[in-house]
Formats: structure tokens, C-alpha cells, sequence
């Protein structure tokens, strides 16, 4: 949902005073997606710094594109950054995409993986022993109930269960604001 999502560039037709400027998303990265439905065109373009979604309202928008910012929207210097990002890597400048902010570690990657999967095994009855075994693969979930009580692996999955509820119930909305 673009209006979520800085990480989303809106892209309309300028007025017809404006010269035409060829854009071709291709040339921006590689295009993992195109698809067209009632609202317009979306195109997610990869690079380096991970995938630039754009929503391009109109075919005349990719002759005369013009750069939306609606005002009041979520995180408006995070758009304003994508936009100048966006400016700058059509204008030949190596530059990634997306900002720091919008970017995903490795190991921010790895725990958004462990929490799906926590609140997978949590969804289907499974409790913090079974996250501990299954999701972070600890000897500590056969432990006798006196000795799991006080373990580690014991926190860690309670700690994996309800950061997982979290995220599943609009946690996630936090990640695409770059929060």
C-alpha cells in the first residue's frame, strides 16, 4: 500500500507545458515485478540497496513523469529522500535507492525470518518449547520442566512469541516506515 509505505515512489504526469523525459525503469536496476491493475502501474526495481517500489498512475507518467509527496503521509522526509534518490540515479549518479533508514541488515533480515517462523509454530498450537526447538534449535526445550523454567532458551522463545504477535498485528507497518 503506497500510502504506507515510504518506500514507494509516486510517480503522475506533469502538465503538458513540461518536456517529455524518457524514463525507463530498467534502467534504475533490475525489475523483479511489473504489474498493472484498476490504479495504474507498479514496477519493483532491486539494487543494491534493496527494492524501490513505483506506482506509475499513467502511461503519459513515464513521458512527463512528475514526483508526488502528499502532504500529511506517512513519513514524509523518508519519501522526500527516496525522491532525491530517485532524481539522482535517473540523472546518472551511482546512488542507491532507497535510504539508510528503509534498508534491511542481514540480521534484521534473519530476525524478521525467525519471528514469521515463531509466530507460524505459535499460530498452530505450538508453544515456547516448540519455538526453542524448532526455531532456535536449542537441546534446552528437552529440558526437565524445573530446569526449562529457569533457561535461557525458555526466554528467548517467549521473547520470539510475543515480538511475533507484535509484527503480525501491524508490527510490520513499523518496518516500512523505517522505524
Amino acid at each position: 500500500m503506497p500510502e504506507l509505505s515510504p518506500g514507494t515512489l509516486l510517480l503522475d504526469a506533469a502538465p503538458s507545458g513540461f518536456a517529455p523525459v524518457a524514463l525507463d525503469p530498467s534502467q534504475l536496476g533490475s525489475i523483479v515485478a511489473d504489474r498493472t491493475d484498476d490504479e495504474g502501474r507498479e514496477v519493483v526495481i532491486v539494487d543494491g540497496s534493496g527494492e524501490l517500489h513505483i506506482r506509475i498512475n499513467s502511461d503519459l507518467a513515464v513521458r512527463r513523469p512528475v514526483i508526488l509527496l502528499p502532504l500529511g503521509a506517512v513519513s514524509v522526509d523518508l519519501r522526500l529522500d527516496v525522491a532525491a534518490r530517485f532524481i539522482r540515479k535517473v540523472g546518472g549518479q551511482t546512488i542507491g535507492l532507497l535510504p539508510r533508514a528503509l534498508r534491511l541488515t542481514k540480521q534484521r533480515k534473519r530476525r524478521l525470518v525467525q519471528l514469521l517462523h515463531a509466530f507460524d509454530v505459535h499460530d498452530m498450537g505450538g508453544g515456547p518449547r516448540d519455538v526453542a526447538e524448532i526455531i532456535l534449535h536449542s537441546d534446552q526445550a528437552q529440558l526437565p520442566s524445573v530446569e526449562w523454567k529457569d533457561s535461557h532458551a525458555r526466554r528467548a522463545a517467549n521473547r520470539l512469541i510475543h515480538d511475533s504477535i507484535a509484527l503480525v498485528e501491524r508490527g510490520y507497518l513499523k518496518f516500512l516506515r523505517g522505524d
